[in-house]
């Protein structure tokens, strides 16, 4: 099963630069609004499927990101969204 993750960031210059690095990777990734129900972050989170999580790993490592929060997997729980931090 594919689940939806969203990498959040503090500051929107490392948000996209994410996105533009896991875009090299080959990965369909989406800038999105961070939910508010998430309660972090600068706006703008980058959301991807599960199976590129490794790919996400990496480049969170390699890039030195300060501003980064965590990777959120997205629920739907009885029709509440529900961020659970991976």
């Amino acid at each position: 099963m594919t689940i939806t993750v969203l990498a959040v960031f503090r500051a929107r210059s490392q948000t996209l630069d994410f996105i533009f690095r896991l875009q090299r990777y080959g990965v369909a990734v989406q800038t999105v609004n961070t939910p508010k129900e998430a309660r972090v972050g600068c706006g703008l989170s980058a959301k991807f499927s599960s199976a590129a999580l490794p790919q996400a790993k990496n480049i969170v490592r390699s890039g030195h990101y300060s501003s980064f929060v965590g990777f959120f997997a997205v629920q739907n729980q009885c029709g509440r969204t529900v961020f659970v931090p991976l």
